[in-house]
């Protein structure tokens, strides 16, 4: 089994909150890839599902943290 089901059933992996979105969405790939072959068991694939639920979830949350920077940036001061 992967690393990716490690870590328990779809709980945050310590140190997930300093990763970066990029390593988040590369890993969301990898588990995306993992899923679509169909060779894993069904507890392996609802492990990583959760996995994929947690990082979309952390993925997001950055994506709205930099758009409310990016937001913040283009208001005219004064």
């Amino acid at each position: 089994m992967s690393e990716a089901g490690a870590g328990g059933a779809g709980g945050a992996r310590q140190g997930d909150e300093r990763r970066t979105f990029e390593d988040l969405m590369a890993e969301l790939e990898q588990i995306t890839e993992q899923l679509a072959a169909g060779e894993l068991g069904i507890e392996a694939a609802a492990d990583l599902y959760e996995r994929a639920e947690s990082l979309h979830a952390q993925a997001a949350e950055r994506l709205a943290q930099v758009h409310e920077r990016v937001e913040r940036l283009g208001r005219p001061r004064g």
